[in-house]
Parts: C-alpha cells; sequence; structure tokens
C-alpha cells in the first residue's frame, strides 16, 4: 500500500502536537511517559521530534491522559493557525 506524501500543514501540525506533548512532559522522562501510555520510547521519541507526525487518535490519547492534557486542548493548540 502506498502512503500520500505529507502536505507541509500536516508536517508543522505533527511538529507542533511534538512541541506540545514535550513541553507537557517537562521534567519527566521520556520512557516514564511512554510506559505509562503503553508505548515504546522510540514512538514517543519519534513523535516529539516531528519524525512520525500523524500519529493514530488513540496513541495521541494515550499521551494526552498520561500528560493530563485535553483532546480540545490538543485540537486547539495544534490546528493550523490562519493568518
Amino acid at each position: 500500500m502506498v502512503r500520500t506524501p505529507l502536505t507541509p500543514e500536516e508536517r508543522e501540525r505533527g511538529e507542533r502536537l511534538g512541541t506540545l506533548l514535550r513541553e507537557a512532559r517537562a521534567a519527566r522522562s521520556m520512557a516514564e511517559v511512554a510506559a505509562a501510555a503503553g508505548l515504546s520510547a522510540e514512538t514517543l521519541r519519534k513523535i516529539e521530534t516531528g519524525r512520525a507526525p500523524t500519529p493514530a487518535f488513540f496513541t495521541v490519547a494515550a499521551l494526552a491522559g498520561v500528560l493530563g492534557l485535553s483532546m480540545d486542548e490538543l485540537v486547539t493548540r495544534c490546528a493550523l493557525v490562519v493568518v
């Protein structure tokens, strides 16, 4: 199966998500947060660095729960800002 290339906007949104998650993680280790969310540290690293800009919904939901973020907040803060 061939994946459609991501648009620049999708890449930017993935970078915003990664930044938000990294900021919310704060002093907690990547391994600690990933384990609590049921993910590998490598998966979290890819999301935080934007190398996995379109993670699955349930992955994002698990991370949001562990980090104390609401899904509404994630959507609002990661949405493309149009000027």
